[in-house]
């Protein structure tokens, strides 16, 4: 029996809700991904909720808000424990996206399903892995290998290899084959045949531009705005598509010498720049072989402006502009002030570069027609003053009394009971007597508490009443007094006191110094909300930036991995249907598409062995190196040793088998191949032309038992001396068994 795999949707099927699945392989539980949307609809996480104490491990693919959205509340509200894995990228931008996030809704509501300690608490024990590092998990996930590799979508962003036992589940979800300016495409083309393959429909039924097309589309619709004196508003996320579009923009300002001033408004952009700037191994081929030649960053944005506060925005003269704000689903953050300021005038426009999560603002812009007019609700935190301010004063004084209180008397009670422990002892103090006056209880936490007596309870074997005494009864152990830490921790008024002045360096680094003001900031404050009706007269343009294969390059892809089995997530009802269909057809006979909470075995239909080779039988074998690996045909017979399967030489003369040739050959790079050696080649019909009579095709049988797929190269021409040559070299890259 295979690996034993099995996958419970938990949030993110049969819709473009964030994305969450459980996998458990052979009894080892992954989580991957912990998306939350921009509602923070706590009702998504409820299937979350019943497994997440047994979750063993956390898989994180992209630093967004769909992807780790939900992880410090589920950390922190959800008993989810467990170890976090993820690139570097996703660690660091993924925390300022949640920083920003976090920032957005505090300065709009009394948000507290989170707060900055829980998203520093649910990523301090990220786990950092590079593209390609093969990470072997140990205790109850002995035996199984996780590694991250490129998915072209967002900086860092992952399609996960999870490897046991020789069999692979390859989870590429919102993965990009196309090559950007800042990223590579995906390496998932370079996956063949793993045992299970989880991906995603997102895009199943839409068709994109040619990149050069679509990027000179974008750029002249904003000029056009420009050029009318309007202004252009591009709602972006955090840290990740946002990116792309600042270097399309940085680029070509640069080459046509444009004036027109770019914002970058985000509540950590100068921190966000700051830290992709470092990242530039994680980045396209071509800007890492730019800085290793000229050490020019593509990052040092010359013709972007970072700003971290809308009051910036304000200051500057009224001329035409392109801000770039988040959030993109226009619910929070400074995108959505930027739409009620901008949407009533004609001459501005909105251009959005992504779907709007359903239920949000966005998404209801970007319906066709467009609604000529929303309501919005307008929220702002002020500095309570006069009779607020000295109601909320005098209900922090009553609170500290009582805390003082409490800890007061509870300190006396427990050096009431250690003087009871001893027998001269002749008097007990009724700490807890609910009669004691606050002027009474006020006197105990000043200076005179061990003199103050509260009438006499004389135990029987006292002899007569006595003062008060407490004797330090303290405790020892092999390193001194234990003591109790609740009396060292900062009480909160003290920590906000020094933050102040200056205090708050672990936010060193992540914030910029506005942000960090803004959390640190004490002033009593409120929320004041108003809901308005916004006439949207600006321009709504929509351009497909997201940075996701189309429908048609992830059918191709699939068709070229040929999964044994197929299971697909995320994505609306009816383009989950499509590509279901289609994948039955022309992929693989098993594809599968879950309901949230239902389980299913995806384990492989194939039986694998543990054996051991016998010493006799490993000195006649003769590796040869494959990748990775090194292999070798045998001939044997099996036994056992110990209890344990055995190969041993086999005791007569083996019979002999057909040819194999084993590895996966590219049309593309034989082509390239070929031309080195000087032979005419080129592509014609979807076959290899190669020289002047010999064409190659390669084509897929998928009426192979077990629903596996066998690929076949075809080499077709008269038997000249060139046919000879090209099968030679044909041959030549394979290895012969």
């Amino acid at each position: 029996m295979g690996t034993s795999v099995q996958l419970t949707p938990l949030c993110g099927v049969y819709s473009e809700n964030p994305l969450c699945y459980l996998l458990s392989i052979d009894g080892f539980n992954f989580l991957m991904d912990c998306g939350w949307n921009d509602l923070c609809d706590t009702n998504l996480l409820q299937p979350l909720s019943r497994v997440s104490s047994t979750v063993d491990a956390v898989l994180l693919s992209h630093p967004d808000m769909l992807h780790i959205g939900a992880l410090p509340y589920a950390i922190k509200h959800l008993g989810l424990s467990a170890p976090v894995y993820a690139t570097e990228p996703v660690y660091r931008l993924g925390l300022l996206t949640m920083y920003d996030y976090y920032l957005s809704r505090r300065q709009v509501s009394d948000f507290d399903l989170f707060t900055l300690d829980d998203i520093d608490s649910a990523f301090q024990n990220v786990t950092r892995l590079t593209y390609s590092q093969n990470y072997l998990l140990s205790d109850k996930g002995e035996g199984i290998v996780i590694a991250p590799h490129v998915a072209g979508h967002l900086l860092g962003g992952t399609v996960w290899k999870i490897t046991k036992d020789g069999e692979d589940v390859v989870y590429a979800v919102d993965f990009n084959h196309r090559k950007e300016r800042h990223l590579n495409g995906t390496v998932l083309e370079s996956f063949v045949r793993p045992a299970v393959l989880i991906t995603d429909a997102y895009n199943a039924l839409n068709n994109q531009l040619y990149k050069r097309q679509r990027d000179q589309e974008f750029l002249e619709a904003i000029l056009k705005v420009l050029r009318a004196n309007g202004n252009v508003l591009l709602p972006v996320d955090t840290a990740g598509r946002a990116l792309e579009l600042l270097l399309i923009l940085e680029q070509y300002w640069s080459q046509q010498h444009l004036t027109f001033p770019i914002f970058f408004l985000t509540n950590v952009a100068t921190s966000t720049i700051d830290y992709v700037k470092s990242f530039l191994e994680w980045m396209s081929d071509s800007i890492a072989k730019s800085f290793e030649h000229t050490r020019d960053n593509a990052f040092l944005l010359k013709h972007i402006n970072l700003i971290i506060n809308k009051s910036e925005l304000e200051n500057i003269a009224d001329v035409p502009k392109v801000v770039l704000a988040s959030m993109p689903s226009l619910e929070v953050g400074f995108s959505h002030d930027i739409f009620v300021d901008w949407a009533t005038e004609a001459r501005h426009a909105i251009l959005f570069t992504e779907r709007g999560q359903f239920g949000t603002l966005a998404r209801m812009l970007q319906v066709d027609p467009p609604p000529k007019a929303v309501k919005v609700t307008m929220s702002k935190r002020i500095p309570l003053a006069g009779d607020e301010l000295k109601a909320y004063e005098e209900e922090q004084e009553r609170i500290k009394k009582e805390a003082a209180l409490k800890a007061s008397l509870s300190k006396e009670l427990r050096a009431s009971q250690g003087s009871d422990a001893n027998a001269g002892d002749a008097m007990v103090i009724d700490a807890s007597s609910s009669h004691i006056s606050a002027d009474v209880a006020a006197s105990r936490i000043g200076g005179f508490r061990d003199i103050f007596m509260d009438g006499f309870a004389p135990p029987a074997t006292s002899v007569a009443p006595m003062f008060p005494f407490f004797e330090n009864s303290a405790e020892w152990d092999d390193y001194g007094e234990v003591i109790n830490p609740d009396d060292y921790i900062i009480k909160e008024e003290d920590m906000n006191g020094a933050s102040a002045q200056g205090f708050g360096g672990d936010l060193d680094g992540k914030l910029d110094e506005g942000s960090a003001h803004l959390l640190l900031d004490t002033t009593p404050s409120k929320v004041v909300s108003n809901e308005l009706t916004v006439q949207v007269k600006c321009s709504l343009i929509y351009m497909d930036f997201e940075g996701r294969s189309d429908g048609r390059s992830i059918k191709s892809i699939l068709a070229h991995v040929a999964p044994l089995k197929l299971v697909l997530v995320h994505g609306s009802a009816e383009a989950t249907e499509h590509l279901k269909e289609h994948c039955s057809k022309h992929v693989c006979p098993h594809v599968y598409a879950p309901q949230i909470e239902e389980t299913i075995d995806v384990t492989s239909d194939l039986c694998a062995y543990k054996v051991q080779l016998s010493e006799r039988l490993m000195s006649n074998v003769l590796f040869k190196k494959l990748g990775d690996y090194e292999i070798s045909w045998i001939d044997a017979e099996v036994g056992k040793t110990n209890d344990m399967l055995t190969l041993f030489p086999v005791s007569s003369t083996p019979p002999t088998h057909k040819s194999v040739l084993v590895g996966d050959l590219k049309l593309a790079d034989f082509k390239q191949f070929l031309a080195s050696k000087g032979i005419q080649v080129e592509f014609a019909g979807g076959a290899l032309r190669c020289g002047e009579y010999v064409t190659l095709r390669k084509i897929s049988d998928f009426t192979q038992k077990g629903g596996t797929v066998a690929q076949h190269v075809i080499i077709e021409g008269p038997l000249t001396e060139e046919y000879y040559q090209i099968r030679e070299l044909l041959y030549s890259q394979f290895y012969l068994f």
